[in-house]
């Protein structure tokens, strides 16, 4: 075998078979010569070939020296061979070479000494074109700086998704001790990279060379486990130049400082969504209960898992002393309301109790502080303080209640109660921006509850009042049997001024008088009292209707322009006969048996109070077993109904079968009333009874 055969057979590799091309020795098409001791060529690689332009023949056998150096540059390289062959050490460099079409170019060397079996030596020489080396090194260089110096995490993995380098920044993402690196390389992903989505998304790049760019995922490093981070992660497929897969780059940015201001963002604009929801949803109605609810239903879920609303007691019974309260408090529990089902619920008071804590309680310090009580990790020690009993409290612990928030309801410069808000299915503690929340949600809704309150209190007040003005059960009236029904308002309006009464006249006769009085409160029902003793006191003179109607409506005309309108009826009971009169007010029903009721055509007449206006007196000749109904406007006029269909709707009620007075009454205030009517009803119906009373006696003994 020729010596350049041996060198053949070691560089070549025996028994290797082709290598694919594309890759970096391919890039630097290095050039393998081998000269002999005497520096002429013994071996010429094809890339040789390409880099001097020489083709084996042209450069077997040759002086090297001769063929590729300049003559002025030959001494130099003798001089250089000869060292590397005399020490045995390397020599590695830039050299101008001489190409073949005349040209003269910048070539790497690295020159070594080769020894074979039989002690001969040859010198090595492995060239590159300089520029093409230069290049490749700025690449590299440039590369190396980006990926350790890049604020963007940067990891390389293998085709089994397995970590082999990553920089510095995905380093200190990655959640473990700076040190401990072979962990990490050796393929633990950072916990961010783990997780079947993940694994299914690089190997699906893996697979199609489709990059997946800016992934958004979001976890905890393990050293922050109460701290959510987000990152945006890409993949990237790696090949050679020819093609062949590498592996998968993956580049990492931390956009938790974003993510998080988008998330506060978003947070800010719910809160602020909430706060306006609040002044739509708080104060719908005056009924104090229901705004109690409809605050609490407003801080759940987005505030609490868990809300409670409670009003103090000195409050709902008009006893508030200025400034803040000082000792213990006495509540009343007004709303419980729970995002989910849960035991929780039965650890606060029943809905109304009255329950009195102590000043250690956390409810009792935050109305006498009439500041905010923010326990944001609920301990063992605060249970108690919050629940109403040690078993109230080991409920609040079985549902896992964890952080505590109590805000004072402040209106109009007085705390009024409070609201306390819990979580437990929320993992987050209560912090200054839910104290910030709370108190504008408690802020807006402390006055609507004090409306209410307010509103309570003055109804009561006007109720009680008109009930006492109203007369008892009236007792028993000559040749009439009589029943009668006042029913408040059922919405949110106030109490009215209807009023009904039925008054003894000399001779055995009777007073029959209905009427409402405009405007609503405790003013109205006032005047309704005023009008019902001159009524009473006018109706002792025995006076024909219109007359009694012409006096009251020259004492309403000083009623501070207060108008009313009545019906006022006389019976006498031996004459069968009916006087009536009327100022402005609905029209009486006649029931007459056998014949169907009918709306009395009488003169209307105006309103008490306008003056003026004169007032007639129509007389009714009445049979046994004949009904008179007199009522208020509150029980046909309604909302989405004309009149005329309402007044069918009374007679078609009336028209059925006999029934008693009683039952009467209750079957139009049951079918003519609904719950959100917004005015108040009276009314009296009276029946002749079969048989007339005996005929009087007067002082003188004669029979009248």
């Amino acid at each position: 075998m020729s010596t350049s055969d041996a060198f053949r057979v070691e560089l070549g590799g025996a028994g290797a078979g082709p290598a694919a091309p594309g890759g970096l020795l391919d890039v630097l098409s290095l050039a393998a010569v081998v000269l002999d001791d005497g520096g002429r060529i013994v071996f010429w690689s094809p890339q040789a070939e390409e880099l001097f332009g020489y083709s084996a023949d042209e450069a077997l056998g040759r002086f090297a020296g001769r063929l590729l150096v300049d003559e002025q540059h030959l001494d130099l390289v003798i001089e250089l061979f000869a060292r590397v062959m005399e020490s045995g050490r390397s020599w590695a460099g830039g050299f101008p070479v001489k190409h073949k079409d005349g040209s003269t170019r910048l070539v790497e060397f690295r020159n070594m000494r080769l020894q074979d079996d039989r002690g001969d030596l040859y010198a090595l020489g492995i060239a590159t074109d300089q520029v093409t080396l230069r290049r490749v090194e700025r690449d590299l260089a440039l590369s190396l700086r980006l990926i350790s110096q890049s604020p963007i995490g940067l990891g390389v993995m293998d085709t089994e998704l397995r970590f082999v380098l990553v920089n510095p920044a995905l380093e200190g993402m990655r959640g473990r001790p700076a040190q401990d690196r072979a962990g990490f390389i050796a393929g633990q992903p950072p916990p961010f990279l783990r997780g079947d989505s993940i694994e299914s998304a690089m190997r699906e790049v893996l697979a199609t060379g489709v990059p997946q760019l800016n992934r958004f995922t979001v976890g905890h490093l393990p050293e922050e486990p109460g701290q959510e981070r987000a990152w945006s992660v890409s993949f990237y497929r790696l090949e050679d130049p020819a093609g062949r897969v590498l592996g998968l780059a993956t580049s990492v940015v931390d956009v938790t400082e974003q993510h998080r201001a988008a998330t506060d963002a978003a947070r800010a604009r719910r809160r602020l969504a909430l706060v306006a929801d609040a002044s739509v949803r708080i104060g719908t109605t005056l009924d104090l209960e229901q705004t109690a609810r409809e605050l609490a239903e407003v801080c759940v879920p987005e505030v609490a898992d868990l809300a409670t609303v409670d009003v103090l007691d000195s409050v709902l019974q008009g006893l508030r002393a200025p400034g803040v309260p000082t000792g213990p408090a006495r509540f009343k529990a007004l709303a419980v309301v729970a995002a989910y089902p849960t035991e929780a619920t039965q650890a606060p008071d029943p809905l109304g109790a009255l329950v009195q804590y102590g000043t250690d309680r956390l409810v009792t310090q935050c109305v006498n502080t009439a500041s905010p009580v923010l326990r944001a990790k609920v301990t063992d020690q605060d249970l108690p303080r919050i629940a109403r009993d040690e078993d109230a409290a080991a409920l609040l612990a079985a549902a896992g209640v964890h952080s505590y928030l109590a805000v004072p309801l402040i209106a109009r410069g007085e705390v009024i109660g409070v609201v306390g808000l819990m979580r437990a299915g929320n993992p987050a503690s209560f912090d200054d921006d839910d104290v910030t929340l709370a108190g504008e949600l408690a802020g807006r809704a402390a006055v609507c509850i004090d409306n209410a309150r307010w509103y309570q209190s003055q109804r009561h007040a006007a109720l009680t009042l008109q009930r006492n003005l109203l007369p008892n059960r009236p007792a028993k009236r000559p040749g009439l049997g009589i029943a009668h029904r006042y029913e408040p308002a059922g919405a949110t309006s106030e109490i009215g001024g209807d009023w009904f009464d039925v008054i003894p006249l000399p001779g055995d006769k009777t007073a029959l008088i209905i009427g409402d009085v405009m405007g609503s409160g405790i003013e109205a029902a006032a005047t309704m009292g005023q009008l019902r003793t001159a009524t009473r006191t006018l109706a002792q003179l025995d006076l024909e209707p219109a007359q009694v109607l012409c006096y009251l409506d020259q004492a309403t005309a000083g009623m501070d322009h207060t108008f009313t309108t009545c019906v006022y009826a006389v019976y006498d009971p031996h004459d069968q006969q009916c006087r009536i009169s009327m100022a402005g007010h609905m029209p009486p029903v006649l029931m007459r048996p056998g014949r169907p009721p009918e709306l009395l055509d009488l003169p209307t007449g105006a309103p008490l109070g306008v003056g003026g206006v004169p007032f007639h007196t129509t007389r009714l000749d009445l049979s046994p077993a004949d009904q008179l109904v007199l009522y208020t406007d509150g029980l046909v006029e309604t909302r989405g109904q004309s009149l005329d269909d309402r007044f069918e709707v009374l007679l078609s009620l009336l028209s059925g079968p006999h029934r008693d007075l009683e039952d009467t009454c209750d079957l139009l205030l049951r079918e003519l009333r609904r719950p959100e009517d917004h005015d108040d009803v009276a009314l009296l119906i009276a029946r002749l009874e079969a048989e007339p009373p005996t005929a009087p006696v007067d002082r003188m003994g004669t029979t009248r």
